[in-house]
């Protein structure tokens, strides 16, 4: 079992950005609402909830090819909403004029996590703080610029893109370890994703807290990892 307090273990903290300090969910599901009503008679025959599962099952095998390298990221921009529109009926819209208004939207809805930037702040008082994160780059940069209170106290930014690979590869992490100038036995990573930042920075080495805030069956940890709910958790362990 990991240890209930990090302190002594921990030298520098990573920090997921997108469903970990801003919620992305809660923009994306926005944005598509926006989207169903500026477009009703292409997406009004659907709900909110049924769009999204649409885009989901789309958007998802597009993403995780992109993160696997095996397409281009202009390639998943466009043919999300392309297809999108080819699944419900209306391969006749304009999917690069719906796919920017769509990122236009989400712009508007960025909003942090509950709990996030209160905990973050108190961590970065404690500890040397960064942020690693997936994301098309110049969509991670407005983020950063419209939360300014995020960069400002992070001595490393690092997006996935920048290594010419997508979490979790490893070498993504050799390069965040490298910034941090830290060993990665004391890296803690908190993140949202079992995939891209549980196995990615176990398999590096590094020590993750999962935030598991919409995960309802528990997966087995490891004794160098922790799942958590409440940002007071974990405050509490560090």
């Amino acid at each position: 079992m990991i240890s209930s307090s990090l302190a002594n273990a921990v030298d520098f903290v990573y920090f997921d950005v997108d469903d970990t300090l801003l919620d992305h969910s809660h923009a994306e599901r926005e944005a598509l609402a926006d989207l169903r009503s500026r477009y009703l008679t292409v997406f009004g025959h659907l709900s909110v909830d049924q769009l999204q599962d649409t885009y989901h099952r789309i958007n998802r095998p597009l993403w995780r090819k992109y993160t696997e390298g095996e397409v281009e990221k202009e390639t998943v921009k466009m043919d999300r909403f392309r297809l999108l529109l080819d699944a419900v009926d209306a391969p006749q819209a304009d999917a690069s004029r719906i796919g920017s208004v769509y990122l236009q939207r989400y712009a508007e809805h960025w909003a942090f996590v509950d709990g996030a930037w209160d905990t973050y702040a108190a961590v970065a008082e404690r500890y040397p703080v960064g942020l690693l994160t997936n994301g098309f780059a110049e969509v991670q940069e407005r983020k950063l610029k419209k939360f300014p209170e995020i960069r400002d106290r992070a001595s490393v930014v690092l997006v996935s893109e920048e290594t010419g690979h997508m979490k979790p590869h490893p070498r993504v992490f050799e390069v965040a370890a490298e910034r941090a100038g830290t060993s990665p036995d004391r890296i803690l990573y908190v993140g949202d994703s079992w995939r891209s930042d549980v196995e990615g920075g176990t398999r590096a080495g590094w020590r993750v807290a999962w935030y598991a805030r919409n995960v309802e069956e528990g997966r087995e940890m490891n004794g160098r990892s922790f799942a958590f709910r409440n940002w007071s958790d974990l405050l509490a362990r560090l």
